[in-house]
């Protein structure tokens, strides 16, 4: 396996390596196990050929997804759990219907040498029918601006190099911080009122609401905007239709973009399902997009339309930099924020609910900064918190 021994070829899909890069693996490997001497040409001599890299045969993928199969009403990680069990913590997957192979790994420790090994440039596995939506589908809406979830090599950079220090400093999710409150005493209204009076408990469907709070965060960021879906507006036909959609593109995402598909060479009802979704979402989202710019624009005029105490929005932010990329931006915030941000929260409070002498940690903590019921977090009293989240689900 590549966390013992480095395999030999030439172009492992997904990030193009040469037989250079192999050998800095080597030296990584060797790094990592605390010997810091120079590589030596018998790092690449003694790699395993590409041959010996154990995988699914195409039948097995195919027949493995149908009715019976192993991989029948699986999601994608109970999937790549299982094959990870039958072949090893590295496997590939072969090329099927136009998409290319694939090697997963499984093993932490080899996540370290693969990004520092990759070059200058990452070559991400893009979602490609997010890529036709943007460069066919709908080319009239985007024209040439894809973003950062449908590029990558150079291009990924460019972009990413662009919107880097408006996304990537860290000070700056502190300026936020005004805006997340208020998301958030909402989200604690709506506990308050759905909780079990007894128990104290939340519904069987609490990760609905938590889907609620990450799209409210990210579109306050984002667009300096307030759907009020979380309690107060939540009935709302349009952030219904917003959320049903939401999962629906991640839905149908997998059966399109991980499960074996022939949309390539046939446009299957599932593609044309996925690019209706997209369709639905690009035009609620650059709906919540004009209004933010109309905003924007008033602003420079001295409307003051802006919220006191409030930072300016991404959107804001990156239009000074380029019009077309702050809008395709904004979108990629608010499409690919609500699940990704959803499951890791709904991760950590799983780990702090599993683990009852943390949480009363966590809790005292919170108690020395927020003595009271009505006490406000602010950026002095969150210097004072030495017991983190992270440190939490690692003790």
């Amino acid at each position: 396996m590549l966390s013992r021994h480095l395999i030999k070829h030439d172009a492992i899909v997904g990030y193009s390596l040469s037989s250079t890069v192999l050998r800095g693996y080597a030296t990584a490997m060797k790094q990592m196990q605390g010997n810091d001497t120079a590589s030596t040409p018998n790092d690449w001599e003694n790699a395993r050929p590409y041959s010996e890299l154990q995988g699914p045969s195409k039948y097995e993928m195919i027949r493995g997804v149908l009715p019976g199969g192993v991989f029948y009403k699986k999601t994608f990680i109970e999937g790549m759990t299982g094959m990870a069990k039958k072949y090893g913590d590295v496997f590939r997957i072969p090329a099927i219907f136009g998409k290319p192979e694939m090697v997963l790994d499984f093993n932490p420790n080899d996540y370290p040498i693969i990004f520092r090994n990759e070059g200058i440039w990452p070559e991400r596995r893009s979602f490609e029918a997010f890529i036709y939506y943007r460069k066919v589908h709908r080319e009239d809406i985007f024209r040439g601006v894809t973003g950062l979830l449908t590029t990558t090599g150079e291009e990924w950079a460019k972009i990413r190099t662009a919107v880097n220090p408006v996304l990537m400093q860290p000070k700056n999710a502190k300026l936020y911080l005004n805006t997340l409150l208020e998301v958030n005493d909402e989200f604690l209204e709506r506990i308050r009122h759905i909780r079990d009076p007894l128990t104290l408990e939340v519904p069987d469907d609490f990760q609905d609401d938590i889907n609620r709070l990450t799209l409210e965060s990210v579109v306050g960021i984002a667009l300096n905007t307030r759907l009020g879906m979380i309690h107060n507006n939540r009935d709302n036909p349009e952030s219904k239709i917003f959320l049903k959609e939401i999962r629906n593109l991640f839905e149908l995402s997998e059966k399109i973009e991980i499960k074996p598909s022939i949309w390539k060479i046939i446009k299957t009802p599932k593609f044309h399902q996925l690019m209706k979704t997209l369709d639905t979402l690009t035009v609620l989202c650059n709906k919540y997009i004009d209004e933010a710019l109309k905003q924007i624009v008033l602003d420079t005029e001295g409307k003051l339309t802006s919220e006191v105490d409030k930072e300016k929005s991404v959107l804001e932010k990156l239009l000074r930099i380029d019009r077309r990329i702050a809008v395709v931006m904004a979108l990629d915030m608010i499409m690919a924020g609500v699940d990704t941000t959803s499951s890791t929260l709904t991760g950590i409070l799983f780990c702090i609910a599993k683990n009852p002498e943390k949480q009363q940690k966590l809790f005292k903590e919170l108690k020395n900064i927020l003595p009271n019921k009505d006490s406000r977090l602010t950026i002095d009293n969150m210097q004072n918190l030495p017991y983190h989240i992270v440190e939490t689900l690692h003790k």
